[in-house]
């Protein structure tokens, strides 16, 4: 279905353990995914221009045995009305420390709190929003219930974001 005017249509998918990465979509575009080549272990976040809808950027951020520095840094460089896409591939949960929790959590999320080693984890937010995103899913890591061995299920989301007014 369409997105009702002045919206933009977004999909998404996590990554499926450490073998397939995390793909978002916007206006029925790849942005990334592992076809284009630029996902990667960690954080894959994708910016979006929150007026017009152009991608500023993608990067990916290896939060298992990268620095969390360069993340942090990127975050605190976000400037208002640009939304933010994030989707977790294998695991990025393991070097956040409180500083990346809280500049996430003021994108909007509330799971990045509790995100844990190889939870799967979807996440679209904005720079300067006023609640919470309604858009946001997590699955925790547990052995009694993950459908691949060591990791939960892809996580899957779509909807529609509205442009930001001036």
């Amino acid at each position: 279905m369409p997105c009702p005017e002045n919206h933009f249509a977004f999909k998404m998918a996590s990554g499926a353990a450490n073998v397939v990465g995390p793909k978002i979509c916007v206006e029925d575009k790849i942005i990334m995914s592992g076809v284009k080549n630029n996902v990667g272990r960690g954080m894959n976040i994708a910016i979006v221009d929150g007026k017009f809808g152009n991608v500023l950027d993608t990067k990916v951020f290896d939060l298992w045995s990268g620095d969390v520095k360069p993340f942090i840094d990127f975050l605190k460089t976000l400037k208002d009305g640009t939304i933010v896409f994030m989707a977790t591939y294998d695991d990025s949960a393991t070097k956040l420390n409180d500083e990346a929790r809280k500049l996430v959590g003021d994108l909007g999320s509330s799971s990045i709190y509790s995100l844990a080693f190889r939870d799967n984890w979807i996440f679209v937010g904005a720079k300067g929003i006023q609640s919470k995103s309604p858009f946001e899913q997590h699955i925790k890591n547990n052995k009694n219930t993950n459908k691949y061995e060591g990791w939960p299920e892809v996580l899957e989301m779509e909807g529609c974001i509205p442009q930001k007014k001036d």
